[in-house]
């Protein structure tokens, strides 16, 4: 975000006040935070501006997934504040969540004055070195004059090149002296040049390998929502008729009504994305990183395939896959330039055959679609198809925001998204409580949108405080609870792979009591508490969530338990080993994917 406001006369003010009109002048009208002892001198001014809104939430934690959310949604940078010490701490969390997704926020602490700082003063922490391997840069500011630049530098920082966390310290005594306040401030940051153009060279160099292949996939990674870039790669998907897969952090990056996208990759993707990847001979990678997730056994992965890989951040390129044709580039760029470039070839008669390709990935999509098996008790309601339902009734134009586990992975796969921004969740670092505080910023920064926050039982205790801050301020975002009674991902992997030992996995203290009761607990906050236990109500209860807009509401949804997230490949394997559940059909598991091996070596041959 750039400083945009027009220049002003000096002005004799406080660095707390100095802090404040900087924040208007980048543009922030939001702010989550819980005022502290280190930071109460900013949070006096910031009582006086009728630009600045602060939500005061109940957990710091809580205030860092809400800037995501905010900026997750919109693109703009999201901002939350806190104290030192513990309360810089419990941003921690939320700080390197974002730094992982490329999620641009700017996280602001006070800290004790200068002269203690060193001195294990009282709520003392140095969260500057805390923060250092998960932020994209920070400051300690200890004089009140360098508070413009700093502000101005953090958003510049936070907002360009590869998105990301930039944290701002205040000492105290920073905060209380008098300064001069002048904006726009003059700034320099001496080897920070992001290149958002790329070289002709590789682009020229990708559309030959593109003209020459013959099973190539689209392998569309989060970097292109951050770019907002889907209008490029619908383009560019319509010129060249590529098949395409969209990774976790890059659903609606592609609508999934497109004919030719195939689904999500990966260790819970669709079998024809992970086969195509496989199968294929280039990926052209846009503003994906070659996530372990995603890759699986790294030795095996695509092994047939050259690589084009295109992103934002050179430090990506060649770190886990050695690429063909490394390009540097914002994805917006790169892609408007490859479609020009690939526009020629073909207008040259140079274009890329792919029909034989196309329909034999077209064949895995229609022989191996996302399904889920029905509970063998026809009167418990499956995970899936409440979430299926849920996206069904809420339609594209709504956000969804998921915790981490099973039920984030149902999300990503039974909720069609149509749309980029319309799917929010903790990809990298895998942050269960994301979900709530995620889905309160992102109905702030788009107040028009349905709102929902699909979460588990597990990952819903550890924020759900923030529905205090939801009702007191008017934020009314809707909670799904997908309650299996336990931590469901990690029990699916102790019935996998422990034998069914199931330690410490078990939410429910006692047999018959819901501890807590969800309903009850939801309406303890002031929220509507629904509960749906009979696959017969599951529709009619979600439509009841959506016609209250004036609250928050909470469904809890008692589902299977037992229910598990299929495909699946374990970690640390090859792709080529994706299974699906033992009693669905159609199945897939290595001896189908040596059939298919074989037919294909017998339709070379002939």
């Amino acid at each position: 975000m750039a400083a945009h406001s027009r220049v002003r006369t000096p002005v004799e003010v406080t660095g707390a006040q100095s802090l404040v009109l900087a924040l208007e002048s980048v543009g922030v009208d939001t702010v989550f935070g819980i005022p502290g002892g280190a930071i109460l001198p900013a949070y006096d001014p910031l009582l006086d501006s009728v630009k600045v809104r602060h939500i005061l939430v109940r957990h710091e934690q809580g205030a860092g997934h809400a800037a995501e959310g905010y900026a997750a949604a919109t693109g703009k940078v999201g901002v939350c504040m806190a104290t030192s010490g513990p309360g810089a701490t419990n941003l921690v969390t939320a700080i390197a969540d974002a730094y992982m997704d490329s999620i641009p926020i700017v996280a602001i602490t006070g800290q004790v004055s200068s002269a203690a700082i060193g001195t294990d003063a009282f709520q003392e922490a140095d969260i500057r070195g805390i923060t250092f391997p998960i932020t994209k840069h920070n400051y300690l500011v200890t004089k009140a004059a360098d508070i413009p630049r700093v502000i101005a530098e953090a958003f510049h920082l936070a907002s360009t090149g590869r998105p990301g966390p930039v944290l701002v310290d205040i000492s105290k005594d920073a905060l209380q002296a008098r300064t001069t306040f002048v904006w726009p401030p003059v700034f320099e940051l001496p080897g920070y040049r992001p290149v958002t153009r790329p070289h002709h060279k590789q682009i020229r160099e990708a559309a030959r390998l593109i003209a020459e292949a013959k099973a190539p996939v689209l392998y569309v990674g989060g970097g292109v929502i951050r770019a907002g870039a889907a209008e490029e790669l619908a383009r560019f998907v319509e010129l060249t008729q590529i098949p395409v897969v969209t990774t976790l952090m890059a659903r609606g990056a592609l609508p999934d009504s497109h004919p030719l996208h195939l689904g999500m990759p990966g260790m819970h993707g669709s079998v024809a994305a992970v086969t195509a990847l496989q199968k294929s001979d280039l990926l052209i990678t846009l503003g994906a990183r070659f996530d372990d997730r995603v890759t699986g056994q790294l030795s095996s992965f695509a092994p047939h395939a050259k690589v084009i890989h295109a992103d934002i951040d050179p430090a990506e390129i060649g770190k886990n896959r050695v690429a063909d044709v490394p390009i540097v580039g914002d994805c917006k760029a790169v892609l408007a330039d490859l479609i020009d470039e690939v526009d020629r070839d073909i207008d040259a008669g140079k274009a890329g055959d792919y029909e034989e390709w196309r329909q034999q990935t077209t064949g895995w999509k229609k022989s191996f679609p996302l399904g889920y098996t029905t509970p063998e008790d026809a009167d418990t309601v499956a995970p899936q198809a409440v979430i299926e339902a849920i996206g069904r009734i809420a339609g594209p134009e709504a956000t969804y925001v998921a915790g981490v586990g099973q039920h984030q992975m149902w999300a990503a796969q039974f909720v069609q998204y149509e749309r980029p921004n319309a799917w929010l969740n903790s990809g990298g670092l895998g942050t269960m409580g994301y979900s709530v505080p995620a889905a309160m910023g992102a109905k702030v920064a788009e107040p028009d949108r349905v709102v929902w926050a699909i979460d588990g039982d597990g990952c819903f205790q550890m924020t759900n405080q923030e529905l205090a801050t939801c009702v007191i301020n008017d934020i009314p975002i809707k909670v799904a609870i997908i309650n299996n009674s336990s931590l469901g991902m990690v029990r699916q992997w102790q019935s996998l792979f422990y034998n069914e030992r199931y330690s410490n996995t078990d939410l429910h203290t006692s047999v018959g009591r819901r501890i807590p009761d969800f309903v009850k607990l939801a309406e303890a906050y002031g929220c509507v508490g629904l509960r749906c236990e009979r696959p017969e109500d599951v529709d009619a209860t979600i439509r009841k969530a959506m016609e209250i807009n004036d609250v928050p509401v909470v469904v809890d949804f008692v589902v299977h338990r037992d229910a598990m997230v299929w495909p699946m490949v374990p970690s640390g394997v090859s792709n080529d080993d994706i299974q699906v559940a033992k009693d669905t059909a159609p199945q897939w598991d290595r001896e189908e994917s040596e059939k298919i091996e074989e037919i294909e070596e017998r339709e070379q041959q002939s």
